[in-house]
């Protein structure tokens, strides 16, 4: 409870309480207005505040779907100054996409102008655009002149807007809702609305809701129908579980076909997207996935789309399966989603609740039902006060004599006509058919009726009209007695709920946009299948620009480089093969052969292909050879055997596999070919010992393989002790050592200097 503080210094008015309870009940404010007047649609309309009270303004600025447009400007001032005191801009932006046919399945506003498109582009300003209602507004809107729902005042109280709208048909699956509140949030997809029809009108026909089956409404249901079409592919056991709970997901992709370009040419076209992608952005992440080289078999994305989507995606060679290239795209692109379902409500209007698909039928048919009561007791009251009405007109026909004459001399003629008592004589009453029961009140007339009686006008005063009356007043008391009959018969109202829905059905309802297929798992073909396999040269500099060139061209043969670049890595290659590359930060990248660029120019960085940090240097490039073996080592002197297979990289960032730090640096990179392994330090001091002294490892810092007391490790390399230790000398010419017992020793050991005539780099 707040207190008043004694303080003297404190005004009255003043109060103090605990900091925890003060922001504590703020928040808790706060979060129920979001939760309730802002972020979670009512189950009953399945609209939010913000979209009732536009439909609501609209209404009342009689925008109907078959009137004129108004500007988009007016329509949010009203709804802002009248209902909504929020943004103009965020009353807009709501407006504006219950307008855009691929965000809303059923667009309830009808806008003429630029309103958004489906490439992400934002509507124009609210004073260049027009809207009206559409059919779809209006069906949520009947009925509200008949007493439908219950109104409350507006924010300051000068006007009243309505509780909820009537709603003639299911509206929050219809067109869907999605909303972050506080703790809490919801995501519903939309939904076809002739299936919608189909479960509620099966769901009204029991008169107990349990004992009708989820099974059978979401076999009704089926699934979501995106405004963008699609094919879901969630397993139809996903999809029951999801409407079981109210939790869950629906994956969707893009719906393509193969387009035959003759001459054994190809290209595919995708004409429908996922829901809620962006066409311009979906288009940059396939660019992008070219770019990057994550789909390789793609060549190029092209964008053709008019009025529909027409995205083409060229293969890269005509031998590509499309399924294959499809299935690429689907995992490195938006051309798959997935939709997550959340259907969190308000499903009295008040109470939060994630609600299974029946649940939310039944508010909504519930919601229907207290509609139709209200709706038939207003036009009950409408009856009999029209009865009331014509009783007195067939009186006065009955009467028209006496009625002219009070009239006509009377001083105050409405006094005098309920002062009459007009059940002692009915002059003209000449058969039981012209007989009307004499007014209520023993024979008197009602203030209603005298009034009504003065207000006739005298060309009613005809035969053929007091026979209008009696006809009409026989098919009023057969309509009343028909109300009565359908308030106190509970099989009477649901089968009109029926009957509305029917025709809700026959009005609004169209094909299914989005379709429903098995995900079909195409297996990885590896790219080498996909690639046409042709003989090129891959040419590396000093400076880390990479080309292939075509054929196998001579290696001794000069090229040209960039000013102070030349040659580092030249060797002959296939564009099936892929490349190997080590850094000198220990880390391996893999390059396809089929993504070089071509010999023409002088090629381009490699570091723009790969994740190379500058301060790192290459230290070898080549084949990769399936089932091979690696010698890595540092400067420091440590290393480790590695399989080729385990230092393939999926991702431009490379793989670590030799550990360095401070100033060491991986040096070496040499396949294992043979049973010994050679190293030479910076001291010139060389060492021979087995392959099989070092450990076979994935990742790691190594074990030392020479030791060192000033210096680090210069080259290392693997041989076959029967043939002998081989190296060029200064001359070119191999010379080769048998006799090696001099330099072999224990690993880790110093070694010692290297034969005469060893290359004064220290290189093998």
């Amino acid at each position: 409870m707040t207190e008043v503080s004694d303080d003297p210094n404190i005004e009255p008015r003043d109060t103090s309480e605990p900091l925890r309870r003060a922001i504590g009940d703020r928040y808790l404010t706060y979060a129920l207005s979001t939760i309730m007047h802002r972020a979670l649609p009512d189950a009953r309309d399945g609209l939010k505040p913000v979209h009732r009270r536009i439909l609501y303004a609209m209404r009342e600025l009689r925008l109907s779907s078959s009137g004129g447009f108004r500007k988009s400007a007016k329509i949010s001032g009203d709804v802002m100054g009248n209902y909504h005191p929020h943004g103009d801009a965020a009353i807009y932006d709501a407006m504006a996409r219950l307008a855009q046919d691929f965000n809303v399945r059923y667009p309830l506003v009808d806008g003429q102008g630029n309103f958004g498109n489906i490439d992400g582009d934002n509507p124009a300003a609210s004073r260049y655009t027009e809207a009206r209602m559409t059919a779809a507004a209006e069906a949520l809107l009947e009925g509200l002149d008949e007493n439908a729902v219950d109104f409350r005042p507006n924010y300051d109280g000068t006007l009243t807007e309505p509780v909820v709208l009537p709603a003639a048909f299911p509206n929050l699956l219809a067109n869907g809702s999605s909303g972050i509140a506080v703790g809490m949030a919801t995501n519903i997809p939309p939904h076809n609305i002739g299936d919608l029809c189909d479960a509620a009108i099966h769901l009204a026909k029991a008169k107990n809701s349990e004992l009708v089956r989820d099974d059978t409404l979401i076999e009704m249901v089926k699934g979501p129908d995106f405004p963008t079409g699609g094919i879901c592919i969630e397993p139809p056991e996903a999809v029951a579980e999801a409407y079981r709970t109210g939790r869950g997901g629906f994956r969707v992709r893009a719906r393509w076909e193969v387009e035959d370009l003759g001459r054994g040419q190809w290209q595919i076209v995708v004409t429908e997207i996922p829901y809620q992608v962006q066409k311009s952005r979906l288009i940059e992440k396939i660019a992008e996935t070219i770019q990057t080289k994550k789909v390789p078999i793609l060549g190029d994305v092209r964008d053709e789309s008019a009025d529909d989507i027409r995205i083409v995606l060229e293969p890269k060679s005509r031998n590509v399966d499309p399924d294959v290239l499809m299935n690429m795209l689907f995992r490195n692109s938006d051309l798959e989603s997935r939709f997550s379902l959340n259907m969190n409500v308000l499903i009295d209007g008040v109470t939060p609740k994630v609600c299974s698909l029946k649940e939310v039928l039944r508010a909504f048919l519930d919601h229907r039902r207290e509609v139709l009561r209200r709706r038939s007791e207003h036009r009950i009251e409408k009856i009999e006060h029209r009865l009331e009405v014509l009783e007195g007109f067939i009186t006065a026909f009955l009467n028209l004599d006496r009625v002219i004459d009070i009239i006509r001399y009377d001083d105050e003629p409405k006094a005098a006509l309920m002062r009459e008592d007009w059940s002692r004589d009915f002059v003209r009453a000449t058969s039981e058919a012209d007989y009307v029961s004499p007014p209520k009140g023993d024979g008197e007339l009602s203030e209603v009726q005298v009034d009504a009686i003065l207000n006739m006008r005298l060309r009613s005063l005809r035969r053929l009209e007091e026979l209008e009356l009696k006809r009409e007043r026989d098919e009023l008391q057969a309509e009343w007695a028909d109300l009565q009959d359908l308030l106190e018969s509970e099989d009477r109202q649901w089968k009109a709920i029926g009957d509305q829905l029917r025709d809700v059905k026959k009005q609004f309802a169209d094909p299914r946009r989005t379709t429903f297929a098995e995900a079909a798992e195409v297996e990885d073909v590896p790219l080498e299948a996909m690639i046409e396999r042709e003989p090129i040269t891959v040419v590396c500099s000093q400076m880390g620009w990479i080309r292939a060139m075509t054929g196998h061209i001579d290696l001794t043969r000069e090229l040209k480089f960039k000013d102070g670049d030349g040659p580092r890595h030249i060797f002959h290659a296939e564009t099936t093969d892929r490349l190997l590359m080590f850094g000198s930060n220990g880390r391996f990248y893999t390059l396809s052969a089929s993504s070089l660029p071509g010999g023409r120019g002088m090629g381009e960085p490699v570091r723009l292909m790969v994740d190379l940090p500058n301060e790192a240097e290459i230290v070898d490039l080549f084949i990769h050879r399936p089932g091979a073996k690696l010698l890595v080592a540092s400067s420091a002197g440590d290393g480790f055997v590695v399989a080729e297979d385990d230092v393939v990289a999926q991702t431009r960032a490379g793989k670590q596999v030799l550990n360095v730090k401070d100033d060491v640096r991986a040096a070496v990179c040499r396949p294992v070919d043979g049973d010994q392994v050679a190293v030479v330090g910076e001291n010139r001091k060389m060492l021979v010992f087995p392959v099989a002294d070092l450990p076979e490892m994935g990742r790691g810092k190594g074990v030392r393989l020479q030791k060192y007391k000033d210096g680090g490790l210069s080259d290392a390399r693997t041989f076959t002790l029967a043939d002998g230790l081989s190296w060029l000398d200064p001359a070119g010419r191999t010379r080769t050592v048998t006799d090696l017992d001099e330099w072999t020793g224990a690993r880790a050991s110093a070694g010692r200097m290297a034969p005469r005539g060893f290359p004064q780099n220290n290189k093998f």
